[in-house]
């Protein structure tokens, strides 16, 4: 099988450093965006991300506003989506998992969570 090509969406630079070595330690390959912004300008022109790893709390668009924004696309609505994020709200958790994520993981991530992330795949 190839690499798997995960987009790891933050705003938090110690966050996206911790996820990208979690993910890259499992020989996953990992583009790295800042906002869901940047996220949807770099989906729209690469095709081979197999997953979407996003932060729910992001200044100007949140985690489920890119999830919401992917599953109405008909580009990208096939792509899971799973959120991560550093509260435990299960009112959030069930507005993201409602809205199409296929999970919603409590920072930080780690090596444990990896073999999930890949079953979405």
């Amino acid at each position: 099988m190839a690499t798997p090509h995960v987009l790891l969406v933050d705003d938090s630079c110690v966050d996206r450093l911790v996820a990208t070595r979690v993910l890259k330690s499992c020989n996953i390959r990992v583009t790295v965006v800042e906002s869901p912004k940047q996220a949807l300008k770099f989906l729209d022109m690469e095709h081979d991300v197999q997953l979407i790893l996003t932060d729910y709390s992001m200044p100007g668009m949140t985690g489920y506003d890119l999830l919401i924004e992917v599953k109405k696309s008909p580009k990208l609505s096939h792509l899971p989506v799973v959120i991560i994020c550093t509260e435990n709200i299960p009112e959030r958790i069930k507005k993201c998992l409602d809205g199409g994520a296929k999970d919603y993981i409590i920072k930080p991530i780690k090596v444990s969570n990896v073999p999930e992330l890949l079953s979405y795949i």
